[in-house]
């Protein structure tokens, strides 16, 4: 079986290979083509994964290509984790943002539509390509921001794309971890869009557990969400959100400690990965090592303006260790093997919420098979989840219009529209300060 990696030169690769390397049995991945348009970024990555590959008899054939059609040609599997503009492009959101007092974060805010601006042409365009060059491949979307990028490729490829996020994977993880709870055998009632959603029960042999911890001050303070959030506030919600909703709840704090960090997060990951790519070239030293300690050091210090601002402390051992490349390989096992499977992905909506539209990508638990994934119903909304989801959303749509047509009417539209941008002007000066850095938006007509 086939598998194309697109960003096959993406720091985070590692860690898919490092799960295909475990897999066993029928229908696994024999062949993996990283596609990359760094040549470079290929090179490196493909020394770590020959060094993760020694004494593994079985591992997959790794090929490496900078060539797109030749990657997808072929593939029962496309793994997309593309990064428009990269790392640089991804500082100068933050920046522009922050500039202006608003926040500048990858997918959440002023920082996300730019990326999701940049980002959704060219996803479509491998949409497009997956839709002639490997019709029946099934596209595993990781690229940010993920809602909204695997909403733009499923009207090219319907629901033969399926978006995955590790984010709500953790977050059950360490519901079920403090109650004591295999996460295995937990059903996790989770509802929302990508990076804004909400855990509303975890069911243990059919009963919700959820009340019990946050009936508990000890218990909610002792995992990384109830000590950024506060007790106070997640027995307000009766609801555990999302670690991104910090962005929401407490955006003043939240653009404050970004503005007063020596760099952005933009800004730190391009410095540390140049250097990581660039000892990769020392023909003497392990580059996997090298890899390990990079990613260390990038899971430790991951949302660590937020954790400081409140109060939250370090990250917890057992959540450094990823998460997407599992959830990626469990999608993957039950379509090809029809091994039936839970899992909260991000597909369309067709009816499971309400207030949004039939071809609504949402993020919520699918029943997966041979035929694809099919979303669980769930209970409405609270009227809090409803606004927000709704307007998110709607923002979300004026991006895939604004990509469409290159209006820069409706682009201004998508910055004025979201919760996180105060004001009009605030979103006309965005939209001419992100098209003046980033060559990627120049289709925005004037």
């Amino acid at each position: 079986m086939k598998l194309a990696i697109l960003g096959g030169g993406g720091f985070r690769v590692p860690l898919v290979h490092g799960a295909l390397l475990g897999d066993r049995g029928a229908g696994r991945v024999t062949r993996v083509v990283l596609h990359d348009v760094d040549a470079g970024r290929l090179r490196a990555v493909s020394r770590v994964l020959g060094e993760q590959a020694a004494g593994v008899s079985d591992a997959p054939e790794v090929i490496t290509t900078t060539d797109l059609d030749e990657a997808l040609r072929g593939a029962d599997f496309v793994f997309s984790a593309i990064r428009v503009g990269g790392l640089e492009g991804r500082a100068h959101d933050e920046r522009v943002a922050l500039a202006e007092g608003v926040l500048g974060q990858e997918t959440v805010g002023a920082g996300g539509i730019a990326y999701g601006l940049r980002t959704v042409p060219v996803a479509v365009g491998i949409a497009r390509r997956v839709a002639r060059l490997a019709p029946d491949a099934w596209v595993i979307n990781f690229t940010n921001p993920a809602g909204l990028v695997t909403e733009a490729m499923s009207h090219h490829l319907g629901d033969r794309v399926i978006g995955i996020c590790d984010s709500p994977v953790g977050l059950g993880r360490r519901i079920a971890r403090v109650l004591g709870a295999q996460p295995d055998e937990a059903w996790i009632d989770y509802v929302g869009l990508n990076h804004l959603g909400w855990v509303r029960g975890l069911r243990v042999a059919g009963q919700d557990q959820l009340p019990r911890l946050l009936a508990d001050p000890a218990l909610l303070g002792s995992f990384e969400e109830g000590r950024l959030f506060g007790a106070d506030w997640l027995r307000s919600l009766g609801a555990i959100p999302n670690e991104y909703l910090h962005y929401y709840y407490f955006n003043r704090e939240a653009v404050r400690a970004y503005q007063q960090a020596e760099r952005t997060r933009g800004a730190f990951l391009r410095d540390q990965q140049e250097n990581f790519y660039a000892g990769t070239a020392d023909p003497d030293a392990s580059a996997l090592e090298l890899w390990d300690r990079t990613r260390a050091e990038r899971e430790a210090t991951y949302m660590s303006e937020n954790r400081e601002t409140a109060g939250a402390g370090e990250r917890e051992a057992d959540d450094l260790s990823g998460g997407y490349e599992k959830v990626a390989l469990a999608l993957m096992r039950a379509i090809a093997r029809d091994e039936r499977a839970t899992l909260i992905l991000n597909v369309r909506n067709r009816g499971t919420l309400s207030p949004l539209d039939e071809d609504a990508v949402i993020e919520v638990p699918c029943l997966v098979d041979a035929n694809g994934a099919h979303p669980v119903s769930v209970d409405p909304l609270p009227g809090h989840a409803v606004g927000l989801v709704c307007a998110v959303k709607a923002v979300e749509r004026e991006v895939l219009a604004a990509a469409r047509s290159g209006s820069r009417a409706t682009a201004v539209k998508a910055f004025a529209l979201h919760p996180l941008v105060d004001s009009v002007s605030v979103a006309r000066r965005l939209v001419d300060a992100y098209t003046a850095v980033h060559p990627g938006l120049a289709y925005l007509g004037r």
